[in-house]
């Protein structure tokens, strides 16, 4: 039984990580997926690269929706994800790690949700707390044990992308309410919550965003701060894995008994 998933950028995967490594293709009704399979320290995890083997997919053309299903049709049950961040606090800083707990959508062409009408029918999926507690918990656990600077709680903006965003733009997002800007996170979080699954997202602040940082952004800076970190970032994703218990206590699963999908 996989019960764990990794959603990673470019650098986060490493052979090395796991053992008896195979890569299988998942086919639905959304598109095809390669994922691959491996053990650590006895458990299998799924990994899927969010953006492509070769950084070839940018985010607002990621197939989200097949990309959860597939891991749903796994057996699936908590999902670790990684996300490059700017930062709209100056608590934030280059280097520090959030698990958010709330995001605000500012996306505008992806597929965000399975249930369009169809043999799905209308579901109006609760989204109070998107980001599954426990997982955070267990992430926030190892991030202290390696004495990592991780804020658990925050408020995660999604833009579309693939460009950066303009001065203005972060200072409206900084006046709602959010603390780091991405642009992958949704509709991740949001497919996986519709499916029941438990979801968590460690983001890797790696700048400030426009109009605080006082440089011009650029993305190699964003590719540097992540290589600094991956290593870390390695290892609180690894390390949280033993501490994601099948006895949770969320109630991410509970929106399956409103779909009628809760079949065990």
């Amino acid at each position: 039984m996989i019960k764990t998933a990794i959603i990673g950028g470019t650098g986060v995967y490493d052979p090395e990580l796991l053992d008896d490594i195979k890569e299988i293709t998942n086919e639905n009704k959304y598109g095809l997926v390669k994922v691959t399979l491996g053990k650590y320290e006895g458990e299998e995890i799924a990994f899927i690269p969010r953006h492509g083997a070769s950084h070839s997919v940018p985010p607002h053309l990621i197939n989200y929706r097949a990309n959860i299903l597939a891991l749903k049709e796994l057996g699936v049950k908590n999902i670790i994800a990684t996300a490059a961040v700017g930062s709209l606090n100056l608590d934030l800083e280059p280097g520090h790690f959030l698990l958010a707990d709330q995001f605000l959508d500012f996306t505008k062409v992806r597929k965000h949700t399975f249930f369009e009408g169809d043999e799905g029918g209308v579901v109006h999926c609760d989204m109070t707390v998107p980001y599954c507690p426990d997982v955070r918990k267990a992430i926030e656990k190892v991030a202290l044990e390696k004495d990592c600077i991780v804020h658990n709680g925050g408020v995660y903006v999604c833009t579309e992308g693939p460009r950066f965003e303009t001065a203005a733009e972060i200072n409206m997002f900084k006046m709602l309410g959010g603390d780091v800007i991405g642009m992958t996170s949704v509709p991740e979080v949001s497919l996986a919550r519709e499916l029941g699954m438990c979801y968590g997202n460690i983001s890797i602040v790696t700048n400030h965003a426009a109009g605080i940082s006082p440089t011009i952004l650029t993305h190699s800076e964003v590719v540097e701060m992540m290589q600094t970190n991956i290593a870390t970032v390695r290892t609180l994703i690894m390390e949280a894995i033993k501490y994601l218990d099948d006895d949770k206590s969320c109630d991410c699963r509970k929106i399956l008994d409103e779909t009628g999908m809760n079949n065990g």
